[in-house]
C-alpha cells in the first residue's frame, strides 16, 4: 500500500476498500442511488481500522486506538451476534460462566482483545456483584 495519510476517505481513497473488498473511490451518491451499492460495500474493513489504530496511536490516543483495534476483531461478526454480545455485557444481564462463554467464544473466533475486555469486564462485575 502507498503512503498513507489521515483522513483516509480522502487521502486514500484510490488505496483503502470497505469490508466487500470495494475501494472508497467506488462509493457514490449516483451508485447508491442505482442500488449498485449495497450496505456491505459501506461497511468498514478491519484492515481500514487497523490504520485508523495507528493514527490515533501515533496521535497521543492509545485508548482510541486499542478501541478501534478491538472494531477490527468484530467486524467479522453478523449485527445479530454483536447485539448479543453487548446485551450480555451489560451490567446484571449475564452470570459470570456466560461472561466466561462469551471470551471464549470470542476468542476460538480470534476476537483475543475482545476476549480480553470481556474477562477484565467479568472480573469486574463479580467484585461489584453485577451479575446474575
Amino acid at each position: 500500500m502507498a503512503d498513507v495519510s489521515y483522513p483516509l476517505a480522502s487521502a486514500a481513497r484510490d488505496e483503502i476498500r470497505t469490508s466487500s473488498g470495494r475501494f472508497v473511490r467506488e462509493i457514490t451518491l449516483e451508485r447508491v442511488l442505482a442500488e449498485e451499492v449495497g450496505p456491505d460495500d459501506v461497511r468498514v474493513s478491519p484492515d481500514t481500522l487497523l490504520l485508523q489504530a495507528g493514527f490515533a496511536e501515533e496521535g497521543g490516543n492509545p485508548q482510541l486506538a486499542e478501541n478501534l483495534r478491538r472494531g477490527a476483531e468484530l467486524v467479522a461478526f453478523g449485527d445479530d451476534e454483536l447485539l448479543a454480545f453487548y446485551d450480555k455485557l451489560r451490567p446484571g444481564r449475564a452470570t459470570a460462566a456466560e461472561l466466561d462463554e462469551l471470551a471464549a467464544e470470542l476468542a476460538a473466533r480470534g476476537a483475543t482483545r475482545c476476549s480480553e475486555l470481556v474477562r477484565e469486564a467479568r472480573a469486574a462485575y463479580v467484585r461489584r456483584g453485577l451479575t446474575r
